[in-house]
């Protein structure tokens, strides 16, 4: 259902991502918690690092027993065997190392899928009010951006980090056991190797949470300015939308900059520490040998093992980096998911299939986020079969009710009657599923016209769909359509004019057969000759229901049942149309003017 827009709504929409992960941990927490759901395929990836890591530090040792058993010895028969021997280890490593890949790929997309699901359902309970206070482009981007970064870190980063550990861990067990004067010659550096990641995280954390914050603006403001691209030509405001994107593009940059910047100290910094482990190991170990104290063989073991341990150790720096990205999308994701909707059913919630159409407001008073009151003191009754019109200036408050109706919103004080119960004591789906609504400006979606106006009622069948279209005088311009109802309509109905998203709306309303009706000024984007017909449709739909009208041209309202005028929030009068003349009041005024105009 969509919102009606009006002047009494909310001033503004403010985006609020967090600037920093807040827990860290209980972000990753919650990330397991979709994760272990694909607990045989973690287990396989897991089994399948253990595997390809055991082989890879297998590869070293057998390096220093060729050199020393079979090179050296000049035993080159014994040198053919084991390098296939060697081969065949790395081979069998590679390809235990694609089916780990290969398994944690397909562990990271379901876990994206079920997130990405659980988001787009958690959006759908969020209330109009959620969406008035963020950017529609800082949601998208929390759709897109934010869950891609941590589908990349799960699907490369994490068994990466795993199988670093295990190499770590392998590789330290490996040169204890070949030599432990060298092996502790190898850990000098790795203290400082770790102070250094530590101090460098630190810094990139809080600068990947600045560029995902500033990157949801940037998309933000380039939803916006596709949206009123129109308007923006219109008022010939190219030029100061393109300075404002350019400062808040460069506001990206320079985040996006200082995060790559630090992050890229890593490798450089642990490069240069792990090259001098390796000097000292290479320096160290040349000695011993020519004490006789190790033998080449191991001298070269070491050298390889060296390579093998600082490697994960600078993958482990450059993967902190791109998980603490994860991490902050992650959070701006889980900070969605945790918006408590202000709108919910009550627990003992009664389902409606039907509403008799009686509605009654006692003293309803509102305001969107606890500004000025939009509404004060309203009391009106409307019985069933009713045409209630709403008139007054823009921004009086009109739409306002309408919405308050639908409950798209609250209210402060008071209470709103529907059949004799209060709103809220309806199933919030039942109550709005009964109300139809044709908007003063449209939505349609992409599909056909036939998928457009049976939106209204899923099931509806082809000849339901087409008799409403006659109703509502549809049918006459989609005959001439190239493929009739099959003809393609383009998302927002940009390949129709407006006069004929009008008449697919109203088809679309008087198919889903509600028991109130809402129209905002149904008629406005409609030619005279069309609306003669469109009027008698609307006189046909209305016949028993309940309706409301918001109403510009006063003269299509003469027959309203009731006129409520809205004046800054506040009922000034109500009647039918020949006792508001009759008082000579706001509404006289009103309708005089128009009738000079």
């Amino acid at each position: 259902m969509q919102q009606l827009t009006g002047g009494g709504g909310p001033k503004g929409r403010i985006s609020g991502p967090a600037a920093k992960a807040k827990n860290p941990k209980e972000t990753l927490l919650r990330v397991w918690n979709y994760m272990e759901k694909q607990k045989a395929a973690l287990l396989l990836s897991t089994l399948f690092v253990i595997l390809s890591s055991l082989l890879s530090l297998s590869g070293p040792y057998y390096i220093g027993v060729i050199i020393d058993h079979y090179i050296i010895p000049k035993d080159v028969p014994g040198t053919i065997r084991m390098a296939g021997m060697l081969l065949g280890i790395y081979l069998a490593a590679s390809l235990f190392t694609w089916l780990q890949t290969y398994m944690m790929v397909n562990v990271s997309l379901k876990t994206i899928g079920t997130l990405r699901e659980d988001l787009f359902i958690k959006l759908q309970t969020l209330s109009l009010n959620f969406f008035d206070r963020h950017k529609h482009g800082d949601l998208m981007s929390r759709f897109t951006n934010d869950i891609d970064n941590l589908n990349q870190a799960l699907s490369q980063s994490v068994i990466q980090i795993i199988s670093s550990i295990l190499t770590v861990a392998g590789v330290a067990i490996a040169m204890f056991s070949l030599n432990w004067v060298l092996a502790i010659v190898s850990f000098i550096t790795v203290p400082l190797m770790l102070f250094v990641t530590r101090q460098i995280v630190r810094i990139s954390r809080e600068n990947f949470s600045k560029r995902q914050k500033d990157l949801g603006e940037l998309n933000g403001f380039i939803e916006e300015s596709i949206s009123g691209g129109e308007v923006i030509t219109l008022f010939g405001k190219e030029h100061d939308t393109f300075t404002e994107f350019h400062t808040v593009n460069e506001r990206l940059r320079q985040s996006a900059m200082r995060a790559d910047i630090f992050s890229g100290l890593l490798g450089p910094s642990n490069n240069f520490l792990s090259n001098l482990g390796l000097g000292l190991v290479i320096g160290i170990g040349t000695i011993m040998a020519l004490k006789g104290l190790i033998t080449v063989g191991i001298i070269a073991s070491f050298v390889t093992y060296s390579r093998q341990f600082s490697r994960p150790i600078n993958q482990i720096s450059t993967l902190l980096n791109s998980i603490q990205a994860a991490l902050a999308g992650a959070e701006r994701v889980f900070e969605m998911m945790d918006e408590v909707p202000d709108l919910k059913d009550k627990n003992d919630a009664i389902s409606v299939s039907r509403f008799q159409g009686n509605i009654k407001f006692t003293n309803v008073s509102f305001s969107y986020n606890n500004e000025r009151k939009v509404l004060q003191h309203i009391n009106f009754e409307a019985k069933a079969g009713e045409m209630i019109a709403l008139v007054g200036p823009t921004g009086s408050g009109k739409t306002t009710i309408i919405n308050l109706l639908m409950r798209f919103y609250d209210i402060n004080s008071g209470e709103i009657l529907i059949d004799g119960r209060k709103s809220k004591d309806y199933k919030i789906r039942d109550l709005r599923k009964r109300i139809g609504i044709v908007l003063q400006d449209p939505y349609l979606f992409s599909g056909t016209v036939m998928e457009n106006i049976r939106y209204g009622r899923l099931d509806a069948t082809d000849e339901e769909v087409i008799q409403a279209a006659k109703t509502a005088s549809a049918h006459g311009f989609i005959k001439h359509l190239p493929d009739q109802y099959n003809t393609m309509i383009a998302s927002g109905g940009a390949n129709i004019s407006q006069g004929q998203k009008q008449l697919l709306s109203i088809a679309r309303a008087i198919l889903a057969d509600a028991d109130i009706l809402i129209l905002d000024e149904a008629t406005s984007n409609i030619d005279t000759r069309t609306e003669v017909e469109i009027q008698k449709g609307i006189r046909n739909l209305t016949e028993g229901k309940t309706s409301f009208v918001i109403a510009h041209r006063l003269k299509t309202i003469e027959q309203a049942n009731r006129i409520l005028v809205i004046k800054d929030g506040e009922l000034l009068e109500q009647g039918n149309h020949d006792e508001l003349l009759d008082q000579r009041g706001f509404y006289h005024g009103l309708y005089s003017n128009q009738l000079r105009i």
